[in-house]
């Protein structure tokens, strides 16, 4: 016969003062870890929620990202013009060569950081589409010496309002533009590719995007594993004349959160043991004083039939609901947090990209996962501690 649930409520309302400092406490710690983990969600969102199907990015063969890629001009030009995959318009083919960088630029709160500086043709324009909207001022000319800045820039880094001035390398460009856009490019300053070729003296793109016919068979190059045999990525990566490894947009992207990404969850779960130890003893203290202060009415349920395990499922989900709250409440704490926009350096491009902190479904529900482990964690020996008890032992204690 198990105990009746209304006798578990009772007794977490009857001890308001402790129920409440215990929910608090397991709260508060619920609210740390998920703040750590929206923080993760958010950088990871913007490169993966983002990323298209329908463009490939082709790099030097074995690199990793931007930063270690590059080609020479005339065979990114035999990419682009000889691959039937591309889709074509009146005007050629639907792709661009781009050039990266990182450029240190002062922040508008003093110090130092890497910002992303990528040199992009006019077919980078079309490839994109509404994603990119100029928002304030207008696009650079091509040739010119002019640059558009990405909105999140403009209230982080100095010299990114339009008109403002911002040397780079010896040469001064003028900000003409602000653009936005829901993914990574908004942490970014473009500007026409030959400028940023001749000024960072660079022979050639660093990658290439295309859009690709509906139905073509990409088939990634990945570090784990080649391209899927009869796929172009498996085609270009044996090509004699200009190899290449093509990835999907997407994947591209995602490639580029490993190692933040990986850092962000290993720190939060690096805290979820550290305060979870606390909070496990705080939840053990808890029911370890309730069941002091209980010993007569445990006494009373073993003398008058009920069992021991369901006295230890009583207590076990005492402690449960106990958690629970607690990280119902730490849910809470962290809501405000949501949106809060933020920046980091990304370890994949050694540039800072700025993300807002995001409170998913994911998020929540890690959190009550999270205190619910603390739950089983805590109630355990307390549990166990009453359910083993005599009647006789139980009711000579006051």
């Amino acid at each position: 016969m198990l105990i009746p649930l209304n006798y578990t409520l009772r007794s977490l309302f009857v001890r308001k003062a402790a129920t409440l400092l215990s929910v608090f406490g397991i709260g508060v710690t619920v609210a740390i870890f998920a703040g750590v983990l929206a923080l993760q969600q958010g950088f990871t969102t913007m490169f993966t929620a983002h990323g298209r199907e329908d463009v490939i990015v082709f790099l030097r063969p074995g690199a990793t990202g931007e930063t270690d890629s590059q080609f020479a001009r005339e065979r990114g030009m035999k990419l682009m013009k000889s691959l039937p995959e591309i889709e074509q318009t009146p005007d050629g083919p639907l792709a661009s060569m781009e050039s990266y960088s990182g450029i240190l630029r002062r922040r508008l709160d003093g110090g130092e950081v890497n910002v992303a500086f990528r040199g992009v043709q006019q077919a980078t324009f079309k490839i994109r589409g509404d994603e990119l909207r100029i928002v304030a001022g207008r696009n650079f000319a091509p040739g010119a010496d002019e640059i558009i800045v990405g909105r999140k820039l403009v209230e982080r880094v100095q010299d990114c309002q339009i008109g403002d001035v911002m040397v780079i390398n010896t040469t001064p460009f003028r900000v003409v533009g602000v653009f936005d856009h829901d993914g990574p490019f908004v942490s970014e300053i473009w500007c026409d590719l030959e400028r940023a070729l001749a000024v960072l003296d660079s022979y050639g793109p660093n990658r290439i995007i295309a859009k690709v016919v509906p139905g073509t068979f990409v088939g990634d190059v990945t570090r784990e594993q080649g391209a899927q045999p009869g796929s172009l990525a498996a085609r270009l990566a044996d090509d004699k004349e200009a190899p290449a490894k093509v990835l999907t947009e997407r994947n591209f992207l995602e490639s580029q959160t490993k190692m933040l990404g990986g850092i962000l969850l290993g720190l939060g779960l690096a805290l979820a043991v550290i305060m979870g130890v606390g909070a496990a003893f705080t939840a053990i203290n808890t029911m370890l004083s309730a069941i002091a202060s209980r010993t007569n009415e445990i006494g009373i349920l073993l003398a008058t039939g009920f069992r021991p395990l369901p006295i230890f499922l009583a207590f076990m989900l005492e402690t449960l609901l106990l958690c629970a709250m607690g990280g119902v409440a730490g849910c809470i704490l962290v809501l405000p947090i949501n949106g809060i926009e933020t920046g980091t350096m990304n370890g994949a491009t050694f540039t800072e990209v700025a993300f807002a902190f995001r409170v998913t479904p994911l998020v929540v529900a890690a959190a009550i996962f999270f205190s619910v482990v603390l739950g089983m964690l805590g109630g355990l020996w307390p549990a166990l501690r009453a359910c083993r008890m005599t009647p006789t032992e139980a009711l000579r204690r006051t």
